[in-house]
């Protein structure tokens, strides 16, 4: 690591395809928005020599946020996989958005490495979502490591800043949380703050300065070596304490000076356990250095620490059909077994598909089996097709640099796949397999959309597919009872994005609508309602009489029809068509124009005419009977409520269920989840959690999560229905 002798020198700057499973590193950076992530990926990429000047690559382009959208808003919010070569290895640095709205970009990162790195900003500390993230790459094992950036902040304390880690990421062991360097400082500057000019490392205590702007190192002075005694000793006990050699804290405290060499291979081992989480610094390069402080020693963590993608396990594959199936972990000439982490739209190459070869080697025109399932209640459809690979590149930038081949453990660009959507599986064509879909976010917020115009209506439904395409945390609805086209997302930001991608990259302007909600109708009490269809003109006229019961059923009960005619009074062929016309009466409702249900219909009586009657006429009568027995009863507008369960830390319990009460929730019940987290169960009427997901969010400071599932209609409060009513007479 940085605490080598010999740092290595950096790459010719132009990403390879790896020839080995073992000279790969697959790593993903995580942390709140603005916690420095996308410039440490520049700043890496500029140490490691693959760009010409800060976040600049050989053409004048930028590494990551290359995206028109992400220019803008200055922001992430894709996934960026920028490649870089350092001693020997080839890193696939995996760039993440940090705000909430773009978690499944971040899932999809998590998906495709094989460590961590958490990026947080000594400035803003530690927030709830990152937490959240660090414990869930807990749960797997994933090896993590910390970089604390914005050390040129004026109140940034690298010192109380590793307390924080320590105390956020080490519940359970704190020692497992350790800087492997101090930082240097400068003199103060007019304003007192001294600035970080270098670092000083732990186990070599070797000093290494950055202010010249390239990595120098030296020997530390006399003075310096009794300040980092304390850490050097915490250190050295951390390590030893998750070593695999048992011996080694013995000899330790029986007065052994260990050898650094020693030292440096047990944390490599600790960190690739995911046992030991190290704690580094970063900083950009200033203006024309070559090099940001602890860049160096962090790309030395990555490839001597982070593990190849021998170690992890192998994936679970199956066959399409849902048979299990073995395969050998990252193995180049196993069977082909790679994912699509991400899928992006290019106006001149078309979609070009992100891949993260797990077994076999993928080379360029080979046909694949493109394999898609566990997605249908997204809009994806499953889908099983053969298709045939394009140019395989590397991306930087907006560049795309061609690469013969991926091999298991690498990843790589594939343009021309048409069919393939994030989250599918590319086998060979001759043995298909499939992997188990990663876990994604339910988009919660619905964003209710129509075409601006004609011509965009032609366009709206393949622009629509291809973003949900593109993004499987997007989900697609065409709701019959509303009749509108739904997009759900994760938060404003997240439709705010999609809706100027559906403008600018496929050329289709939408109007946003207010969201209806799904409401029903149903009879509050029994009511009679007659229905007379008699016309006379020339040639056959039209006679139909019906008489009717309606009453009120249990919900869930849908509508129920009885035929109670006595005499022949309603001809047995027209009761199907009283039955009929009460039906389509039903659907298109009888009080506000929502459909209804929970009734049974009784046809007790009637009359026919031996000429005029007809299946029409009897239709039309039977429609009549029910809007007639409808005027005289009292009829009840039903609105979905829906089951909702929110985790939320046990400060926010409070504030939650005092909400939920004011959205016409009932809380149903509250258990521990462990992790200083409470789970809130309640019942809300879902035209109150319409917009839920950005609420939540802001009451919680994005540390809350919610799920919701329909349980059933009932009722709606009087004055609330009232106020249905009279928008339904309004409108046109």
């Amino acid at each position: 690591m940085g605490d080598k002798a010999n740092a290595h020198p950096g790459a010719a700057g132009r990403a390879t395809a790896a020839d080995h499973p073992a000279s790969v590193r697959n790593v993903v950076l995580v942390g709140h928005s603005g916690s420095g992530k996308t410039t440490l990926v520049e700043a890496l990429a500029l140490t490691a020599g693959a760009v010409n000047r800060a976040g600049r690559v050989e053409d004048g382009g930028t590494v990551s946020d290359y995206d028109e959208i992400e220019h803008r808003q200055q922001r992430s919010v894709q996934l960026s996989l920028v490649p870089v070569e350092w001693g020997g290895c080839k890193i696939n640095v995996l760039d993440t958005p940090g705000y909430a709205d773009f978690v499944g970009e971040l899932r999809a990162g998590l998906r495709a490495a094989d460590a961590a790195l958490f990026v947080v900003s000594a400035s803003d500390g530690v927030d709830g979502s990152t937490r959240m993230v660090w414990e869930e790459c807990a749960a797997v094992g994933m090896p993590r490591a910390i970089v604390i950036t914005h050390l040129e902040a004026a109140r940034a304390d690298f010192d109380e800043m590793t307390r924080t880690c320590a105390e956020a990421f080490g519940a359970d062991d704190p020692d497992a949380v350790l800087p492997l360097y101090l930082p240097l400082h400068g003199a103060p500057g007019p304003d007192g703050h001294a600035p970080v000019t270098g670092l000083i490392g732990l186990l070599s205590q070797k000093l290494f300065d950055y202010s010249s702007g390239e990595r120098k190192e030296s020997e530390p002075g006399p003075d310096q070596l009794p300040l980092i005694d304390e850490a050097r000793n915490r250190l050295i006990e951390g390590i030893i304490s998750e070593s695999e050699d048992e011996t080694l804290m013995d000899r330790y405290l029986g007065g052994e000076e260990i050898d650094v060499k020693t030292l440096v291979q047990d944390l490599e081992r600790a960190v690739a356990r995911g046992v030991f989480f190290p704690v580094l610094a970063a900083a950009p390069a200033a203006e024309g250095a070559r090099q940001g402080l602890g860049t160096v020693e962090l790309l030395e963590l990555i490839t001597g620490g982070f593990p190849t993608p021998l170690e992890p396990a192998a994936p679970t594959v199956t066959t399409p059909d849902g048979k299990p199936r073995e395969i050998k972990t990252c193995d180049p000439n196993g069977p082909l077994v790679a994912e699509v982490v991400k899928t992006a739209s290019d106006p001149y190459v078309g979609r070009i598909s992100l891949v993260r070869v797990f077994s076999g080697t993928l080379r360029p025109d080979q046909t694949v089996h493109v394999s898609g399932h566990g997605l249908a209640d997204r809009g994806h459809e499953d889908h099983d097709v053969d298709e045939r690979v394009g140019a395989l590149s590397a991306p930087f930038g907006k560049q795309q640099r061609t690469l013969s081949h991926a091999i298991a453990g690498d990843m790589a660009c594939v343009a021309k796949l048409n069919r393939a959507e994030t989250g599918d599986t590319l086998s060979a064509k001759d043995d298909p397999l499939l992997m188990e879909p990663w876990e994604m976010p339910d988009p919660l917020l619905p964003l209710a959309i129509h075409a601006h115009s004609k011509a965009d209506e032609d366009k709206l439904s393949q622009g629509l597919s291809r973003l949900v395409a593109e993004d499987p945390t997007m989900r697609l609805e065409q709701n019959q009872d509303t009749h509108q086209v739904v997009l759900w997302c994760l938060g404003e930001a997240h439709a705010d994005v999609a809706l100027e991608r559906l403008r600018n990259r496929y050329g289709v302007q939408v109007d946003v609508v207010p969201h209806k909600v799904s409401l029903r109708e149903t009879f509050a009490a029994k009511s009679a309602g007659r229905g007379r269809h008699v016309k006379q003109s020339g040639g056959h006229g039209q006679y139909a009489i019906c008489e009717i019961e309606v009453e009120p059923l249990p919900g869930g009960s849908g509508i129920e029809f009885v035929d109670k005619v006595v005499g022949g009074a309603v001809p047995r062929q027209f009761i199907p068509s009283v039955e009929k016309g009460v039906r389509a009466q039903a659907a298109k409702g009888v009080a506000a124009g929502y459909p209804l249900i929970d009734v049974r219909v009784t046809l007790l009586d009637g009359k026919a005419h031996s000429v005029d009657s007809s299946d029409a006429a009897f239709q039309t009568a039977g429609a009549l009977a029910l809007r007639e027995a409808a005027a005289d009863a009292k009829i009840h507008l039903l609105e979905p409520v829906a089951e909702v369960s929110v985790l939320v830390g046990d400060d926010y319990v409070g504030a939650v269920m005092s909400d939920l009460s004011g959205r016409r929730g009932r809380v149903v019940g509250t258990e521990q989840a462990g992790g200083g987290r409470t789970l809130v169960r309640a019942e809300v009427p879902e035209i109150e959690i319409d917009r839920y997901a950005v609420d939540l969010r802001s009451l919680s400071h994005g540390t809350a999560r919610f799920s919701r599932r329909y349980a059933r209609h009932e009722p709606m409060p009087a004055h609330i229905a009232e106020k249905i009513r009279e928008q339904a007479q309004d409108s046109p």
